[in-house]
């Protein structure tokens, strides 16, 4: 009978966690906050890339028009910008890689009036793909940046 209830308890607790993050999948909460949920909600999280390129295009900049949105309704949210790459080259250009294309979204946010100091960023490289794969399908879901609110 312990069994079956603790059994029930953790399906109940994990149902509580409607969504989870890419940040609470590697080390963050298992739920995410109230506000990280209102994100996700309210404006898209994520950007894609070209191949080899950390120059934000124009539907990269419509995802983070929804972005400055939210923020700027949300002054006391901080956020990190995850950088990814493919798996194309080496660990180490797709490191600095990904930090160009993080830091590319943190400057398009700053340009638009959210301040320097409520975003950091960090790169990921090729280590966490969001889809396998070795094809241009899989290649160019993995080329991101992903904005994730850090707290409330």
């Amino acid at each position: 009978m312990k069994k079956l209830l603790s059994v029930f308890c953790a399906v109940l607790a994990l149902s509580a966690c409607s969504t989870l993050s890419e940040s609470s999948l590697f080390g963050g909460s298992e739920c995410e906050s109230k506000m990280a949920r209102d994100f996700m909600e309210n404006a898209e999280d994520r950007v894609f890339f070209a191949f080899d390129s950390s120059a934000i295009s124009l539907d990269a900049a419509e995802v983070l028009n929804t972005q400055v949105k939210w923020l700027k309704k949300h002054e006391e949210i901080k956020v990190v910008v995850q950088g990814y790459c493919d798996e194309r080259g080496t660990r180490e250009y797709n490191l600095a890689l990904g930090e160009r294309r993080a830091n590319a979204v943190k400057q398009y946010l700053v340009s638009k009036g959210i301040a320097a100091d409520r975003i950091s960023i960090i790169s990921y490289g090729k280590e966490r793909p969001a889809v396998l794969g070795s094809n241009e399908a899989a290649w160019a879901q993995n080329r991101r940046a992903v904005t994730v609110v850090t707290g409330d």
